[in-house]
């Protein structure tokens, strides 16, 4: 650069900040051309990196570095960090193509509401890389200021716009494998990226032949901005301010930053929050302080290039050479020491020296710019570049306005633009840059199905859990949710069924505990096939063995009825011999035709053998009971049996008593005789069900609440690992829900299997380090105070739904599952302090 030049751009004169705005030519998918050059745009993805664990932060960190190092070395680059709504309409058209049973479209409007009610900002990454000089085309020599950006007349040829395209995705090809799977961004999105800095409401136009041009261009650009020494207005249609934008620099940072911690300057930007106003934004001050904090949603545009490693080494090599010669002159002038500082740049530039010759290392020059927004006013304005401010300040990173210079600020975050104020920017090495974590924060659960809650990770969103999805991706099935008591898990595995409902699943909940009925009481209101099953007279015969066991034949009944009831029969009548009048009677009953239990147990009471006559009047007074009567008594009418039709069917028996694995036969009491062989019924059917071939085609679902009921039998837990292994082979899912993970951490089949973990709160050091394996945590101190913490809120009150989630990427973070209405929570919720009222609620609130 020439001495004149340089003198003119430290007076604000001349060179890059004379320069015209930028003048658009086209927009194409990855691509944006404008009269003087062409750039390729890229949208990154983000990393989960709130819980990972630091060998794997260190190799991404790595990868990152190369990335940078090889794939951008020597090119102009530009990253964008911006943020936009959650745009909750797009959910009701999601559910279009998702849900297809019951009143869907309410079920999903509910979901709908409640985001347009929290108003989630959701983080997009773009990288732009400048490709090069267009040539042959005509600059435009004079400025058109801040107030539009230009169109551009000149035309690109399907010849230059091929060329284009196969350097766009060659240099993707490359960025793809990087941490940020790059993908090249749709026209979409840099027509979006574009006009938002214009705050018009206009529709955005749509591309023709995947390209947007000429006077469909112009829409994007078609806006007035005022600058302000501090700030600059933009002005929509009608003359009003339609927001208050100011560009700040990013002016000093520490020698020496840390990762995890005061390095990742960039990725705390979504940390970052303001106290609104409460008579500004006339609020009611009386509220809860904590709802005056929001999120500032601060922007982030940084130019940087990585030096190639040549380049690198003879700047370093430079700066080396200064400081010693420093050192000597001062040395042979004075009788003192030479200045430290001297000193120490010269040790370090030697070190760094060395370590690009060795390593693969080398310097970034980058320009770091943030952008604030309000569209409130001006002073919300300054409220939030005070919290900016006052955040970077208390990681020493020296943030200042630009003033007088929020024109060639807020023109070189512009797609397309050039650096304009090359005198604020940094030189450091590729770590300190990759270091800040741009890409980082908080990413869990799946890609598309049912919104359950919202991650509370260091970047916002959504999340999403299709319990159904397994199979049909080709993965694991099962899914745990595990915790002590109280801390929400029956309600999130509600929230589960319920959207599995919608689905058009057949869902079936063994409830042992007898909370689940508000579930079937929000299917029905929500137009669901659901049914409820209870032990007790009223449900005679609804867990029959012939009746469930019906579609697959009466030669599978035939051997599992008489297991069954030589499991109740006393255990006297079955040593005497009991067994052989029990099948004898069965057979007899299934050659009558039309088979029944209470039919067997009939027929054995009409027996003129004194054994079978026995059997038959101890299995009639078994049946009279409340574990007896639904699987051999005689049906009264009043409730409908046990189908494998889709809906949601709940089968309550909160009186089980099972016994222990070991305890021999001989020593189990009526009470658990009855309900082992209740367990039968319940067992043999999900088995068989899953099995079906006539119902491969349909989504199944067990879900299992308190399963450590079932892990104490061997039955049960042989029924676990059978549905486990075979549920992706069978379209068959399943939900465990229990407060001892270490019990379920010894399932090695079920725990194979997993394809979703959710965490809640847990206090023993025992049951926190099981729950850390099934997690993929480092079972240390940090995770076990993780796992303490998760569900509480600052003042150490419970947080209910609360919870770390591990994905089937093994991805991990902090969730919060979420009720969308107060009403669907009424509905849920049958203890005797059902929350009551209007308006919807967040899940913290939930009693579970």
């Amino acid at each position: 650069m020439k001495p004149l030049q340089k003198i003119g751009e430290f007076l604000g004169l001349g060179g890059s900040r004379s320069a015209p705005p930028p003048e658009y030519t086209a927009l194409a998918d990855g691509l944006i051309v404008t009269t003087s050059h062409a750039e390729a745009w890229f949208v990154l993805d983000s990393s989960n990196t709130d819980l990972m664990s630091e060998s794997a932060r260190d190799a991404e960190l790595d990868s990152a570095n190369a990335a940078l190092s090889r794939t951008l070395a020597g090119l102009d680059c530009h990253l964008r960090i911006l943020w936009a709504p959650l745009n909750a309409s797009d959910y009701q058209a999601e559910a279009e193509q998702m849900f297809t049973a019951g009143h869907w479209r309410e079920w999903a409007e509910l979901r709908v509401r409640r985001l347009d009610q929290m108003q989630l900002p959701i983080r997009y990454l773009l990288l732009g890389v400048r490709m090069g000089e267009r040539a042959g085309q005509m600059q435009t020599a004079g400025a058109r200021g801040a107030q539009f950006l230009g169109v551009g007349g000149s035309s690109l040829s399907a010849r230059d716009l091929a060329k284009l395209n196969a350097q766009v995705r060659r240099l993707g090809r490359r960025l793809e494998s990087s941490p940020w799977k790059a993908q090249p961004a749709a026209v979409e999105m840099l027509a979006w990226m574009i006009a938002r800095e214009q705050h018009r409401t206009t529709p955005l136009p749509a591309a023709q032949s995947g390209m947007i041009t000429g006077a469909r261009l112009h829409t994007l650009t078609r806006g007035r901005v005022l600058p302000h020494p501090d700030h600059l207005r933009i002005v929509d249609a009608r003359g009003d301010v339609a927001a208050w934008t100011a560009v700040l620099h990013m002016s000093g940072f520490p020698e020496v930053t840390e990762t995890p911690g005061p390095g990742e300057w960039l990725r705390v930007l979504s940390e970052i929050n303001y106290v609104v106003d409460a008579d500004e934004e006339e609020l009611d001050p009386d509220l809860d302080p904590a709802s005056l904090i929001r999120p500032v949603n601060a922007e982030a545009s940084v130019r940087f290039r990585v030096q190639p490693k040549r380049e690198a080494r003879k700047k370093v090599d430079d700066v080396r050479r200064s400081a010693k010669e420093q050192r000597r002159s001062a040395a042979k002038a004075s009788a003192e020491e030479p200045a430290l500082q001297i000193g120490e740049t010269e040790v370090v530039m030697g070190g760094l020296g060395r370590d690009m010759n060795r390593e693969d290392v080398t310097l970034v020059e980058d320009h770091p710019r943030i952008i604030v927004t309000s569209t409130t006013s001006l002073a919300d304005l300054r409220a939030r570049i005070d919290a900016v401010i006052t955040h970077y300040g208390g990681i020493g990173i020296e943030v200042v306005p630009a003033d007088d210079e929020q024109r060639d600020a807020w023109l070189e975050l512009q797609p397309g633009d050039q650096l304009r104020i090359p005198g604020l920017g940094h030189i450091r090495d590729v770590s300190a840059f990759s270091g800040s974590w741009w890409w980082g924060g908080a990413s869990v659960g799946d890609d598309r199905g049912p919104i359950v809650g919202y991650l509370t990770g260091s970047t916002s969103g959504v999340f999403r859990n299709d319990v159904t999805a397994g199979s049909d991706r080709g993965d694991a099935t099962t899914t745990a949710l595990l915790g002590r008591s109280g801390r929400g898990k029956t309600t999130a595995l509600m929230l589960s069924l319920l959207d599995a409902g919608f689905l058009g699943a057949f869902a079936l909940a063994l409830d042992f505990k007898g909370d689940l009925g508000g579930l079937v009481s929000a299917a029905r209101a929500y137009g669901l096939n659901g049914n409820l099953v209870e032990t007790g007279p009223d449900f005679a015969g609804t867990a029959d063995l012939f009746a469930l066991l019906a579609a697959e034949g009466l030669d599978v009944a035939r051997g599992e009825v008489p297991a069954q009831l030589s499991i109740a029969i006393p255990e006297w009548l079955r040593e005497r011999g009991a067994e052989t009048p029990i099948t004898r009677a069965v057979n007899a009953v299934i050659r009558a035709g039309e088979p029944a239990t209470w039919k067997v147990i009939q027929h054995l009471r009409d027996s003129d053998d004194e054994l079978a006559k026995e059997a038959g009047e101890a299995l009639f007074e078994l049946s009279q009971n409340t574990l007896g009567a639904p699987f051999m008594g005689r049906p009264t009418g009043a409730a409908p049996p046990l189908v494998p039709a889709p809906g949601i069917w709940v089968v309550q028996m909160p009186g089980l008593s099972l016994p222990m694995p070991d305890a021999p036969r001989r020593d189990w009491n009526p009470t658990q005789r009855l309900s082992v062989a209740l367990m039968h019924s319940m067992l043999a059917f999900g088995i068989t069900t899953a099995g079906r071939r006539d119902l491969r085609g349909l989504p199944k679902l067990v879900a299992v609440p308190e399963v450590h009921v079932l892990t104490a039998t061997r039955e049960g837990a042989g029924f676990l690992q059978y549905v486990a292994r075979v549920g992706r082979a069978l379209r068959t899912s399943l939900v465990l829900d229990t407060q001892d993970p270490e019990a379920l951490a010894k399932l090695t089949g079920v725990v194979e299997q997993l394809t979703t973990v959710v965490g809640f709160q847990l206090t023993t050091r025992e049951q926190q380090d099981a729950l850390a394996e099934l997690l993929g945590l480092p079972a240390d101190e940090h995770t076990r105070a993780l796992i303490q913490s998760v569900g509480l809120l600052p003042n150490k009150e419970i947080r209910h739904g609360h919870a770390i989630v591990r994905d089937r990427r093994f991805a991990a973070a902090t969730v919060q599952f979420d009720v969308p209405s107060r009403e669907l929570l009424t509905l849920l919720d049958t203890s005797p302090k059902a929350t009551a009222g209007d308006g919807p609620v967040p899940m913290e609130k939930v009693t579970a």
